[in-house]
C-alpha cells in the first residue's frame, strides 16, 4: 500500500463517491483537495459533500477559510500536510480527493514557490483594475498555455501572479515549477468520462446546484463579504451569480452561462491532468470502477 491516494481529475467524473468508498474499503479519510470546498458556506455551488454523501468517513479540509479570505496554495499544503502525517501515525490512509491540481501537486511533492517582487505586482495590480482579467488571461496564454488552462479567467488575483512569475524568472509559469520530487509514496488515481458525458453531467450538476438554492447562497454570503473575497468570489457559479445581482447578466441565462463556463474549466482540467504521466487513469463509467481502483491501490 502506498502512504497516500489521491484521486484526481475534471469536475463532474465522481470523484467524491469513490473517495468515500475507498476509505471505506481502505480504513482510510479523505482530505479535501478542491480549492473552494476550503470555503464556509460554499456548500451548494461546489458540490461539498453532504453528511450522507460521505458515508460515515471522516473529511478534512472542508470549510476551513472565512470567503473574504484569499486562498494560499502554501497555507493549504502545511494543513494538509499535517492532516496526512496525523493519518499515517496513526494508522489510517489518507485519501486526497479533488481537482485543484496545483494543490495536489503542492501537497504530494517537494514544492518551492517563486519570490515576488512588490513593484512588479504592482504594476501588474493597477493594469488588472484598468483592462480587466479577461484580457490578461489572453495575454498569458500567448505567453504560457499550460498555465492559462488551469487558471480561470475570471481569477484575476492567479493571473497576476502567474504573470510576475514570468516577469522575475524570464521563463514561462510551468517552467518554474520544479524537478517532480515526491513527498510520500503516492498512487494517483484519475478519473474521467467521455466529453460528451461530462457535458452532460456538468449541465445536469448546474440546474441542480441553481434547483437547490445556488442564488440564495450566494446572497447569503454576499451579506459576509463574499464581494471582498478576492479568491472566492470569482468561483464558478458564485461569480455569475453577483453578475447577475448586478444586472450584467440577464437572470434567464445565469444557468446557461455558468454551465458553459464550468464546461470549458473541465477542458482545462483535462488538459493539465492529462499531461500528468504519473497518473492512473480510469474510465468512471466503467461498472468495476472501486475493484479497479483498490487494485491500483495494492499493486
Amino acid at each position: 500500500m502506498p502512504d497516500v491516494v489521491a484521486i484526481v481529475g475534471p469536475t463532474a467524473t465522481g470523484k467524491t463517491s469513490l473517495g468515500v468508498r475507498l476509505a471505506q474499503r481502505l480504513g482510510g479519510e479523505v482530505i479535501n483537495a478542491d480549492s473552494m470546498q476550503l470555503y464556509r458556506g460554499m456548500d451548494i455551488g461546489t458540490a461539498k459533500p453532504t453528511l450522507a454523501e460521505r458515508g460515515g468517513v471522516p473529511h478534512h479540509l472542508l470549510d476551513i477559510w472565512d470567503v473574504r479570505e484569499t486562498a494560499s496554495v502554501a497555507i493549504y499544503r502545511q494543513q494538509a500536510r499535517a492532516v496526512i502525517d496525523r493519518l499515517l501515525a496513526g494508522g489510517k490512509v489518507p485519501i486526497l480527493v479533488g481537482g485543484s491540481g496545483l494543490y495536489l501537486r503542492a501537497v504530494l511533492e517537494a514544492f518551492d514557490f517563486p519570490g515576488t517582487d512588490p513593484v512588479v505586482r504592482s504594476r501588474l495590480e493597477e493594469e488588472l483594475a484598468t483592462v480587466g482579467p479577461a484580457a490578461m488571461h489572453e495575454r498569458l496564454a500567448f505567453a504560457d498555455p499550460a498555465a492559462a488552462a488551469v487558471i480561470l479567467p475570471s481569477n484575476g488575483r492567479r493571473i497576476v501572479r502567474a504573470l510576475e512569475v514570468m516577469e522575475i524568472t524570464g521563463e514561462p509559469f510551468t517552467a518554474t515549477l520544479p524537478e517532480r520530487r515526491p513527498v510520500y509514496e503516492t498512487v494517483q488515481i484519475g478519473l474521467d468520462r467521455s466529453l460528451e458525458d461530462l457535458d452532460t453531467r456538468v449541465d445536469q450538476r448546474v440546474q441542480l446546484m441553481f434547483a437547490a438554492g445556488l442564488v440564495r447562497e450566494v446572497r447569503e454570503l454576499e451579506r459576509v463579504g463574499l464581494r471582498s473575497g478576492l479568491t472566492a468570489s470569482r468561483a464558478l457559479g458564485y461569480a455569475q451569480v453577483l453578475r447577475m445581482f448586478d444586472g450584467e447578466l440577464p437572470e434567464a441565462e445565469v444557468v446557461d452561462v455558468t454551465a458553459r463556463a464550468t464546461r470549458r474549466f473541465v477542458r482545462r482540467q483535462r488538459s493539465w491532468f492529462r499531461r500528468d504521466d504519473q497518473i492512473h487513469w480510469l474510465d468512471a463509467a466503467r461498472p468495476d470502477l472501486v475493484e479497479a481502483a483498490l487494485a491500483l491501490c495494492r499493486a
